[in-house]
């Protein structure tokens, strides 16, 4: 049972409270970031912050990203087209750039950018598996570069087998935040 508070404070109770949650990724403890270019398959698709990315090949001197496949590099910080980005005047009349935000290193996220549902389940003809997350939990990038505490590469049978992990569970998606996913990012 908590200590009553001294005589004459007050307490605040932040129950009822929430972070507005605007974005796809939410960052409360950044790690490096970089700006990359991204590849023509990421600029005609898009991406959600937190999207997992990998390094490619490029015959220009800029750092060049794309979708991971299960490898790492990083992840997009904001997102191509998040809701939050849908209301102001500017929306949908600017020139598309090329280039994002990329985060790398040590980072503490929210985000709604992660795989749902098992890799088995995605494939196969059965219904959807959700996947459980409990905090203390490794991560790592699923082929489509979502967080997922699957080994996808080995499930797949990739010869670039197995994950290397990305990150550890801090928060379960739960409805009180909003269905993100705490992550202690470690790329």
């Amino acid at each position: 049972m908590p200590f009553p508070p001294p005589p004459g404070s007050f307490q605040i109770d932040f129950r009822g409270f929430d972070l507005i949650r605007s974005r796809d990724c939410i960052v409360f403890s950044k790690g490096d970031t970089h700006m990359t270019e991204v590849d023509a398959a990421m600029l005609q698709g898009g991406w959600p912050g937190g999207q997992g990315v990998q390094w490619v090949d490029s015959s220009t001197a800029q750092v060049v990203s794309t979708y991971s496949n299960g490898l790492f590099g990083g992840f997009m910080l904001w997102g191509s087209d998040e809701s939050a980005d849908q209301f102001i005047s500017s929306t949908k009349n600017q020139i598309v750039y090329q280039t994002g935000v990329m985060m790398a290193g040590n980072a503490v996220i929210s985000t709604s950018s992660y795989e749902k549902y098992t890799y088995a389940s995605r494939i196969g003809p059965g219904p959807l598996v959700p996947l459980v997350y409990v905090p203390k939990q490794v991560l790592y990038f699923s082929l489509r570069g979502l967080w997922t505490n699957e080994q996808e590469l080995t499930l797949s049978g990739s010869p670039l087998a197995p994950n290397f992990f990305t990150g550890f569970v801090m928060q379960a998606p739960m409805p009180i935040n909003q269905f993100f996913l705490g992550i202690q990012a470690s790329l």
